[in-house]
């Protein structure tokens, strides 16, 4: 029970406190759109999708609403719909290109220095290029449409040396949709565009959740295998006829 109610308690420190961060780095992130026009949205979403969570549908959002109406929005720049989607695209592939060859360059330093702690090595490794072979154009793909997800797609894509072309093409078409449909949603909500961007952080909360989750059932998984190998050993092979003989 004591716990319990411990937890409880850091949990209920803890919300007001991320509340407050997420409310200063939204403030912060819609005034330097205003302030800063294409080049801003170009540059926050690059960011965005170089492993560092800016929060991009913010950016989106609220690039929308200062095309619809500049003045409430106090944007210093005359911004079109067209000219907010390319900057918002563009600067997506541009920073997933920079989290991509991160991946890729610091692939061996992964394996030789930080392989044990991560028990990665070469037959993880290879399993993992393997598993991008099969599967990592829809990763690609459907990584850029999810919350906090989209920030580092990129770094395992390069990681397991997906193809550069194919890896560029298949986030080019997983952002497009992302960015035009927050970039509407923020041009029809108008000032109101923050209600949108409630319900994304209760999103961002959810796949956080079950990243931590996952995480901790692959460390726990990991730990009690050698154990169940110890306790359930396999049958010794039986000898080989040279030996008999």
């Amino acid at each position: 029970m004591e716990a319990t109610a411990r937890r409880g308690g850091i949990v209920a420190r803890v919300l007001p406190l991320l509340a407050s961060i997420s409310g200063s780095l939204v403030n912060a992130t819609s005034e330097f759109v205003g302030e800063a026009g294409y080049p801003g949205i170009f540059a926050l979403m690059a960011i965005s999708s170089a492993c560092i969570p800016i929060p991009s549908e913010v950016v989106m959002l609220f690039a929308g609403f200062a095309v619809a109406d500049p003045a409430q929005a106090h944007s210093s720049h005359h911004m079109t719909m067209v000219g907010i989607v390319l900057a918002g695209v563009l600067g997506t592939i541009v920073g997933s290109w920079v989290a991509y060859a991160v991946g890729r360059a610091g692939r061996l330093e992964l394996l030789e220095r930080h392989g044990a702690k991560l028990h990665m090595g070469p037959a993880q490794i290879q399993r993992a290029d393997r598993y991008f072979q099969r599967h990592g154009e829809l990763m690609v793909l459907f990584g850029r449409m999810i919350p906090l997800i989209r920030a580092f797609i990129s770094l395992p894509a390069g990681v397991a040396r997906m193809p550069l072309a194919r890896f560029t093409i298949y986030s080019t078409i997983g952002a497009i949709p992302f960015v035009v449909a927050l970039a509407l949603a923020g041009h029809a909500l108008g000032a109101d565009w923050t209600q949108v961007r409630t319900v994304f952080e209760y999103v961002e909360y959810a796949v956080l959740a079950a990243i931590v989750a996952a995480v901790a059932w692959l460390v726990v998984r990991r730990r009690r295998a050698p154990r169940a190998a110890a306790a359930h050993p396999e049958a010794a092979p039986p000898p080989s006829p040279d030996i008999l003989a």
